[in-house]
């Protein structure tokens, strides 16, 4: 089956970001090393209900993805990913979130962006990409950050691909914090965690500024 059908078949928990279900388990490979971007710095600060669970810093590279990046920043310094949720998590393949709250209503986004995923940067292991519909231009505000190598999501492998803008240099031991949580269903949306993954707030960081949450 072609990768768009079955983007639409499995667009579980998102009407705005859809991705492929994970490969088995015991398919994942070794992580494959790749280079930091030397890009941006932003960080999101995460609560886990009322409790503070820490910060993922993402370093992103607007040399390769500059669209997608100048499109982050873009909600990132207009508040619009302050109080929305990590909506859906996979454990083994990836945690998605940006584009609702935590009464899972979809927030207003601006238009669509071109895919950047013949950029050559790699779904791998700590990378942050844009989540979109079957429509390869279809991306928005939701991102995903990748739990393992998912390179058939590469442009290629499984068609047009998702485009990687970035990667987390630190803080992805809250990720994986985050993709051990129990989910549950929600009305439309599957995978949801039981206990809300909110995004506290998203900041760009001045250089030499720390990441940790204030």
């Amino acid at each position: 089956m072609q990768l768009a059908a079955l983007v639409l078949m499995l667009a579980q928990a998102s009407t705005t970001g859809a991705l492929p279900a994970p490969a088995p388990k015991d398919a994942v490979p070794a992580p494959t090393p790749q280079p930091t971007p030397a890009g941006p710095l932003v960080a999101l600060d995460i609560v886990l209900g009322r409790n503070p669970l820490g910060t993922i810093t993402v370093a992103l590279d607007p040399q390769k993805a500059p669209l997608s990046v100048e499109n982050f920043l873009g909600y990132v310094r207009s508040g619009h990913y302050d109080g929305t949720v990590f909506h859906r998590v996979m454990a083994g393949f990836m945690i998605q979130g940006g584009g609702y709250t935590s009464e899972l209503e979809e927030k207003p986004t601006g238009p669509p962006i071109r895919n950047e995923a013949r950029n050559g940067l790699r779904n791998s292991r700590g990378t942050i990409a844009m989540a979109r519909l079957n429509d390869p231009n279809s991306a928005t505000s939701e991102f995903y950050i990748n739990l393992r190598d998912n390179h058939r999501l590469d442009f290629g492998i499984g068609g047009a691909g998702y485009a990687v803008f970035g990667r987390v240099i630190e803080g992805m031991d809250v990720v994986d914090k985050i993709a051990q949580l129990p989910t549950t269903r929600r009305g439309q949306h599957e995978d949801v965690p039981q206990t809300t993954v909110l995004i506290r707030r998203a900041r760009e960081l001045k250089p030499g500024e720390p990441a940790t949450a204030r």
